[in-house]
């Protein structure tokens, strides 16, 4: 309509090609951003005040003798803590497992978008896969997000934004989530349109993470 009150013409077609000139970027793109075999990728989900998103949480490691750790990404408190807990864990199971990585590498832990802040507790299960996949050299499937807090001990807590998050996967083209255990009654009562296309798994502690997302 306004094309038309701006010009002459009357009849006009629209291609996909236009939308982005009438209707400015879109708010969200496609999170595949990922060759799908680089371990130290995980995909997670996340309830912001746009509603549900994906991001991605990515850790790297370089040799150094005395090991050490770090995160990046404009990360609040709480997930600071999260990323302390992540690290703490994974450090302890592949202490279990004879592997000595983060022992002779200072792992950088880092969360896209760098210049968009992020907090709570719900990445912790995403961060502690992208440790473990870098330490362990074994990528983390390319069509799972995820969403859960972590523990010291292992266990994944329930987190908020079921619904949210599952719209955000579904639209990236996400379709197998992990939610915690305890979040099973709200996907359960999701309207079926909702969890139509969608595979979903339940965790109860983080071992049930590695079985399920691991390649």
């Amino acid at each position: 309509s306004l094309k038309q009150a701006e010009s002459d013409h009357f009849d006009f077609q629209v291609e996909a090609s236009h939308v982005k000139d009438y209707l400015g970027k879109p708010n969200f793109r496609k999170e595949k951003l990922y060759n799908q075999d680089t371990p130290g990728v995980a995909l997670g989900l996340a309830y912001t005040s746009m509603g549900g998103a994906t991001l991605y949480v990515e850790a790297s490691g370089l040799p150094k003798k005395e090991g050490g750790f770090k995160y990046t990404g404009q990360l609040g408190d709480v997930m600071k803590e999260s990323a302390q807990i992540a690290h703490s864990y994974v450090q302890s199971v592949l202490a279990k497992e004879g592997n000595d990585y983060f022992d002779e590498h200072r792992v950088h832990l880092h969360v896209p978008a760098g210049a968009t802040p992020k907090d709570g507790p719900s990445a912790g299960i995403t961060m502690a896969l992208a440790l473990y996949s870098l330490a362990t050299n074994r990528a983390v499937r390319e069509d799972i997000g995820m969403t859960g807090e972590l523990t010291l001990t292992g266990k994944v807590l329930p987190i908020g934004g079921v619904k949210e998050k599952t719209l955000g996967a579904k639209r990236v083209g996400i379709d197998t989530l992990i939610f915690p255990e305890d979040n099973r009654r709200d996907w359960e009562e999701l309207p079926d349109h909702v969890k139509e296309g969608i595979e979903v798994h339940f965790a109860d502690y983080f071992a049930d993470v590695l079985q399920i997302a691991l390649k």
